[in-house]
């Protein structure tokens, strides 16, 4: 592996009942779930901001009670990748600066669903909201597989953006990718592998467990990755029952043991 590289791993959320007794100990309350993590881990992506603008309060507590190194990828609110709202920018990035002033902002993930195609009005679009939130360091994750062009990568490459890399099962229609970096960072984003309940909704389609090969498959794809990166941020979505803590834990391991 790159000694330069650092990887950086962690978890898409926090806040989960079903991590109570596997992850977090027995009678754990949610707000004493976020220090339990911070001991553990040294990022995390925060998802509740795609459902709530009005979240500041929540951000600038979390810069106050986190470690000093501790850093967050923040989710891009519904409004903005979802619905196509540019209004959304301007309260979301005013949400953002107690995260930035500490320091710990990583940058903003912008997550577009899969009804989000790469044709002109999507291009259009993507380049504007890149450009309203273009204060912050930015990570995008494309669901579509139309984003599979090589015009997306030089795109992102020459803005300095992010690509996310999802882990994904090989459906016809889903966006999927090898390594590769379009920025100094790299994003894995695992999320599940069982195709039969990707379309099933809710938590079954984030219900998968990776086992140890296919974590070290991973790990030797990333750490063959020709594009120099500094840090590679990797974070399990696959929260039913606390797998993502689990499989965050055993790819730390993995990496350890490839060092």
């Amino acid at each position: 592996m790159n000694a330069a590289t650092r990887y950086i791993v962690g978890t898409s959320g926090y806040s989960f009942a079903d991590w109570v007794g596997r992850f977090y100990p027995p009678g754990t309350k949610s707000a004493d779930m976020f220090a339990h993590y911070a001991a553990h881990f040294e990022a995390v992506e925060l998802n509740f901001t795609y459902y709530r603008l009005e979240a500041g309060a929540t951000l600038a507590r979390l810069a106050r009670v986190s470690p000093p190194a501790f850093r967050f990828w923040v989710k891009a609110n519904q409004a903005t990748t979802h619905r196509q709202d540019r209004a959304a920018a301007e309260p979301f990035n005013a949400n953002l600066v107690p995260l930035a002033e500490a320091g710990k902002l990583a940058g903003v993930l912008l997550q577009f669903p899969q009804s989000f195609h790469r044709t002109v009005a999507g291009r259009k679009y993507l380049a504007a909201a890149l450009d309203d939130l273009a204060g912050s360091p930015l990570a995008v994750e494309f669901r579509h597989r139309s984003w599979q062009h090589p015009a997306t990568v030089a795109g992102l490459r020459q803005r300095g953006v992010t690509l996310v890399v999802p882990d994904v099962p090989d459906l016809p229609d889903l966006y999927r990718s090898d390594a590769q970096a379009t920025s100094r960072t790299g994003y894995l984003r695992l999320h599940s592998r069982t195709a039969e309940n990707w379309y099933a909704g809710g938590a079954k389609r984030y219900d998968y467990d990776y086992n140890r090969d296919e974590l070290a498959s991973l790990a030797r794809q990333w750490s063959a990755l020709a594009d120099p990166v500094d840090e590679v941020y990797v974070f399990f979505n696959n929260c039913h029952r606390g797998q993502a803590a689990d499989n965050a834990e055993a790819f730390r391991k993995v990496l350890a043991e490839m060092a």
